[in-house]
C-alpha cells in the first residue's frame, strides 16, 4: 500500500568534514598509524516535503565516494518505502561501495514525518541499555588501569580491551592486571583480525595463536567474548575455535549483508553477532540479524565505533531489539566524546553505565549545522 501523499527524494547533499582531534589517537587495529583528524562524509537526503534525513560514513570509508550512483538510483523515489529502497541499495552494493548508510537517512525522514524516534516506529522503548566502555589503543597496564578506574567510577560494569601487540603476552598481562584489580568486572577482548583495509594489521594470527589466548582468557575468567580472532569470512576457523573454548566468540562488524550473518549461524561460527547499521546492513536488516540471533540463542551486540550519527543509529536499533550490550567508544584524550560526537548539538552520554536512545524524531539527534558548514567550507 502506497502512502496517501507522495514524497520524493529531490537531492543528496554531501559534506566532507575533517575534525581536528584534541590529541593524537593510535588505533590498535592500524599498527603504527597515528590519527589526528576524524574524517566524516555527511549526507543530507532532501525531499520535496521539506524533510531531510541525515547519514554519514566515517573514517577511511569516507574516502570511497558512491554519491553519483546513489543519486542515480534514489533521486525521484519515495524514501518512506524502505523495503523498495533496499532493493535499490542492493543494486548499488553490487557496484562496490557499501550503500547501507543511506537507509539510515530514510528512517530519519520517516520518523521526522510522524514526529517519532526510529525505535518507537520499530516497537522499541527508551529503557537504558547496559553499555561496555570500549577502548581503542594499546596501553601498558598502569595506563590501562587508570582508564578502567575512570570507567568504573562512571558506572560501567564491563570494558573492552584491545589485543594487537607484537607479543601477545603483553596484552594478556594487561588483561590480568585489570582482572586482579577488578575481580567482578566483565572484560571483552578484541583482536581486530577480521579485516585489513587501508593499513596493515588484519588477519595475521594462526589458529594456535587464537586458541592459546582463548585458554589464557578462560583462566582469567568472566570474559564477555573474544572478538574477531580471524578474517571475517573464515567461518571454519571461527567455528573450530568456538568449539574448542568456553570463551564466547564474537564478530561481524565489517561483514556485508544479511547473508554473511546467516553463514555465521548456519556454520555455528559465532556466539555474538556484531553488525553495524552503517557498515553491515542498515537498520531494517540489522533488526533482522538481531532476530536471527534471538531465535538461535546467540548474543546481539552491534559495533558502534564510527561517529555520532552512526552511534545514534545503532542505539536506535538496540532500543527495539534484545541486545546483550551497547558498545560505548571512549578513549580520551584522542578518541574523546567530543571527537566521536562533534557533529551533534548534544553528545550521547552514558549514565551509570547505560545508554538511552535519543528520543527526538527520526534518529533523535540534532546536528551542529554551523560547525558542519564551517568545517566543510560551504
Amino acid at each position: 500500500m502506497e502512502h496517501s501523499t507522495d514524497m520524493e527524494i529531490t537531492g543528496i547533499n554531501s559534506y566532507h568534514i575533517d575534525y581536528e582531534m584534541a590529541a593524537p589517537f593510535e588505533p590498535s587495529w592500524y599498527p603504527g598509524f597515528e590519527q589526528h583528524v576524524h574524517k566524516v562524509q555527511l549526507y543530507e537526503v532532501e525531499t520535496d516535503a521539506g524533510i531531510s534525513g541525515i547519514t554519514s560514513v566515517t573514517g577511511d570509508a569516507s574516502r570511497v565516494d558512491s554519491l553519483d550512483l546513489a543519486r542515480e538510483y534514489l533521486v525521484g523515489t519515495d524514501p518512506r518505502n524502505i523495503e523498495k529502497r533496499l532493493d535499490d541499495l542492493a543494486s548499488l552494493n553490487s557496484y562496490g561501495p557499501r550503500p547501507w548508510h543511506f537507509e539510515i537517512a530514510f528512517w530519519d525522514i520517516k520518523g521526522k514525518e510522524v514526529g517519532k524516534p526510529v525505535y518507537e516506529l520499530l516497537g522499541g522503548d527508551d529503557e537504558p541499555i547496559p553499555a561496555y566502555a570500549s577502548s581503542g589503543e594499546l596501553r601498558p597496564a598502569d595506563e590501562r588501569l587508570a582508564w578502567v578506574d575512570e570507567r568504573v567510577d562512571e558506572g560501567f560494569e564491563a570494558v573492552k580491551l584491545r589485543f594487537h601487540s607484537d607479543d601477545m603476552a603483553d596484552d594478556l598481562a594487561v588483561a590480568r592486571a585489570v582482572r586482579d584489580a577488578y575481580p567482578d568486572l566483565t572484560i571483552m577482548v578484541d583482536l581486530n583480525m577480521g579485516w585489513s583495509v587501508s593499513h596493515p594489521g588484519g588477519g595475521t594470527w594462526t589458529f594456535d595463536d587464537a586458541l592459546s589466548v582463548a585458554r589464557e582468557l578462560e583462566d582469567i575468567g568472566n570474559v564477555g567474548w573474544l572478538e574477531e580472532p580471524f578474517d571475517q569470512l573464515n567461518y571454519d576457523a571461527l567455528a573450530r575455535l568456538r568449539e574448542a573454548t568456553d570463551v564466547p566468540i564474537a564478530g561481524g562488524e565489517f561483514n556485508n549483508g544479511v547473508h554473511h550473518f546467516r553463514e555465521f549461524v548456519d556454520r555455528e561460527a559465532l556466539d555474538v553477532l556484531q553488525p553495524d547499521v552503517m557498515l553491515s546492513a542498515g537498520i531494517s536488516k540489522t533488526k533482522l540479524i538481531a532476530g536471527l540471533a534471538d531465535v538461535h540463542g546467540l548474543q546481539f551486540a552491534p559495533h558502534t565505533w564510527n561517529d555520532g550519527i552512526g552511534f545514534a543509529a545503532n542505539v536506535q536499533v538496540l532500543a527495539c531489539t534484545n541486545p546483550s550490550w551497547c558498545e560505548y567508544p571512549i578513549e580520551p584524550p584522542g578518541w574523546s566524546i567530543e571527537t566521536r560526537d562533534f557533529l551533534l548539538e548534544e553528545p550521547l552520554l552514558a549514565e551509570d553505565g547505560a545508554v538511552s536512545p535519543p528520543d527526538g524524531p527520526g534518529l533523535g539527534i540534532e546536528l551542529d549545522w554551523d560547525l558542519v558548514h564551517e568545517l566543510a567550507g560551504n
